[in-house]
Formats: C-alpha cells, sequence, structure tokens
C-alpha cells in the first residue's frame, strides 16, 4: 500500500495538487497540462517555426505525460514533424536542460524552436544557445514552464507557462479546511483544473 493510501485509510484528508495520482479518488488541484503544451505550439506555429522539439519530463509522471501528449496531439495538428529525435525525456534540471539542448543541435537537421517542460531546464538550453552563438530566438525559439522569478531577468526573457501556483495553493487549503469542517465526508476524486497562461517574452516572440 502506498503511503497515499496509507493517509487515506487513516481517515485523513487528503489533497494533491499538481502533481496527483489518478487512482487515489481524492481531490486534486492543478493547471491544464494538455492545453499547456497546444497553447505553446500554436504560439510558436504563430511565429513561423515548423520543427519544434519537446525536452519533456518522465511519462511515468501523470503532468509530464500530458504535457508530452499536449505536445504531439498539436503537432500532429499543424502536420509538422514528430520525429522521435525531435522528443526528450528528462529530470529537468538545468544540466538536463544543456545536455538535451547539445543533443538537439548535434541532429543533422536541428529544430528550429524548443519547448522545454521546466524552467531550469530552459535555462540550461538558453545556456548551450548562447555559448554557441545561436539566435534567440531568430535561429532557435525556446519557452519554458513554470514562470520561475529568473525567466523575466535573463537574456534574452524567458517565455513560460504560469501555471497560477498562488492560486493553487489558496483551492488546495480552502479544500482542507472543508474537509477537515465536515468530518463525516467521503472523500471522491474532485478535480479543480485551472487555465495555464502563456507569458510570451524574448525568447519566442518574432512577429
Amino acid at each position: 500500500m502506498s503511503y497515499y493510501e496509507k493517509i487515506k485509510s487513516k481517515g485523513i484528508p487528503l489533497i494533491l495538487f499538481d502533481r496527483g495520482e489518478n487512482d487515489l479518488n481524492v481531490d486534486y488541484i492543478g493547471i491544464n497540462d494538455y492545453d499547456s503544451s497546444h497553447l505553446i505550439i500554436e504560439h510558436l506555429v504563430g511565429q513561423g517555426k515548423k520543427r519544434i522539439a519537446h525536452i519533456g519530463g518522465y511519462r511515468h509522471t501523470r503532468i509530464f505525460n500530458n504535457r508530452i501528449r499536449g505536445y504531439i496531439d498539436a503537432i500532429k495538428k499543424h502536420k509538422l514533424p514528430t520525429d522521435d529525435e525531435l522528443l526528450l525525456e528528462s529530470s529537468l534540471t538545468t544540466e538536463d536542460g544543456r545536455e538535451k539542448m547539445m543533443k538537439l543541435l548535434a541532429l543533422k537537421n536541428p529544430p528550429d524552436a524548443v519547448y522545454v517542460a521546466g524552467d531550469y531546464a530552459a535555462l540550461g538550453a538558453l545556456q548551450i544557445l548562447k555559448e554557441n552563438n545561436i539566435a534567440v530566438p531568430d535561429t532557435i525559439a525556446l519557452i519554458g514552464f513554470g514562470n520561475e522569478p529568473f525567466t523575466a531577468m535573463v537574456t534574452p526573457t524567458l517565455s513560460t507557462i504560469k501555471q497560477h501556483s498562488t492560486e493553487i495553493g489558496k483551492l488546495a487549503a480552502h479544500t482542507f479546511l472543508e474537509l477537515v469542517k465536515k468530518t463525516n465526508l467521503k472523500q471522491h476524486l474532485n478535480k479543480q483544473i485551472l487555465n495555464a497562461e502563456l507569458i510570451i517574452r524574448d525568447s519566442s516572440r518574432l512577429i
């Protein structure tokens, strides 16, 4: 039995946010990761990009799997290349971003845009692009995920997805307090999914 199941079995209110397990049947609060990928691809296509890579998290994690599915479906929608070499999975550290960006640059046909599922990995990717004197966004556009504070301070500023972390935290606390008040209330799957927001900055803005 997982530690989540142990908590449930003791009648302790359990609310998951950002990362959740589909089969736990408890409250979950997060953003629409699948649609977030569509927002990103739509923007990049609108900037004239035609070969878009994705540095994602690992598929076994729900949020990253949803981002990967959204990326693949959006790419297919626009009839863009879906080469396996353009989809890389990682733990999304800054070093991972550097490593995966180098791998993409080594391709016979490198991408003209890269969507990274985490801002720290996007930072690593940006470092490699700058070290190799590759123009961002003209040659390769770059978009991260998370809206970490540094994304507005680096050069070029980094386009990213705002996850509404504060709102999610407030909703999670409110939901927890409601469950505590209603001690006889049986927990069930109650999803609260917020729409993510694409913040467009210099790393992807061409038009």
